[in-house]
């Protein structure tokens, strides 16, 4: 059941992924990610069913649009692929638990939060919003079938930590990160908030921890320089991951128990 488990989640976050490419493209644009339906941004042509399979369709089609020839960006199925890996890892993860849907969620916002914040330096509140909604829903749906309703006592308790640590930080130093991290850090207080209070402390430090060393190598390679901005939400994105997937053992690993 869990080897089947994970198949469909991997599938489901190929389609997933499909539909994260319309977010990331339309949401910094402030389009409507639902009308009109998928087409070619150069010819405007809507794609066949038959060319909006996840990865297959990039392949098949050479990474080009049938109608006009434009090219198809590799981050495409790259994205469709990335997702349906983030499902695979986290259905593994929680398996046929009741807190396996908020995940996934999370997982696949985190995704299209990252991307966009990496191109445009923004982290949209059209996708934290609905994030943090699905967040309080699900996880206070697994804590009521669980029976566990501690469980999303802490789970709000840190979502209200981590926000209250980034929006101090915020106002210390506003260079530092935007508001939109910081709408963001709640959220992901939430979804830690859950697993332990362990967690909540791991995921903040790897992120700064992960900026702090990124953004050094790139003011040492010259990609950077020291007063250039570097996006903050890809950092609490990866942080926040490698904690949920990771964070116990690396948690056991430190205080050697």
């Amino acid at each position: 059941m869990t080897g089947l488990l994970v198949l469909l989640c991997g599938l489901l976050g190929l389609a997933i992924g499909s539909f994260l490419n319309v977010v990331i493209w339309r949401v910094p644009r402030k389009l409507s990610v639902v009308r009109p339906p998928s087409h070619c941004p150069q010819c405007e042509t809507p794609i066949r069913p038959s060319d909006n399979v996840p990865v297959v369709s990039w392949l098949v089609l050479s990474g080009k649009c049938r109608q006009c020839g434009n090219p198809i960006p590799v981050r495409y199925p790259l994205v469709e692929a990335g997702c349906g890996v983030l499902f695979v890892v986290v259905a593994a993860r929680f398996g046929a638990s009741w807190a396996l849907p908020a995940y996934l969620v999370l997982a696949a916002a985190l995704l299209a939060i990252s991307l966009i914040d990496l191109e445009h330096f923004i982290v949209p509140d059209r996708i934290t919003g609905p994030l943090t909604v699905a967040a309080l829903a699900l996880l206070g749906l697994a804590a009521a079938a669980d029976g566990k309703g501690w469980r999303y006592g802490r789970t709000l308790l840190g979502g209200v930590a981590f926000f209250a640590f980034l929006l101090l930080l915020n106002l210390l130093y506003p260079r530092g990160m935007g508001m939109g991290d910081v709408k963001l850090s709640f959220s992901l207080g939430l979804y830690l908030g859950w697993l332990g209070w362990g967690q909540v402390f791991l995921g903040g430090f790897l992120a700064f921890l992960l900026g702090a060393v990124v953004g050094v190598a790139l003011i040492a390679t010259g990609v950077k320089g020291r007063k250039d901005f570097v996006p903050f939400g890809p950092f609490l994105a990866l942080g926040t991951m490698i904690t949920i997937l990771w964070g116990s053992p690396i948690l056991r690993w430190y205080t050697g128990s």
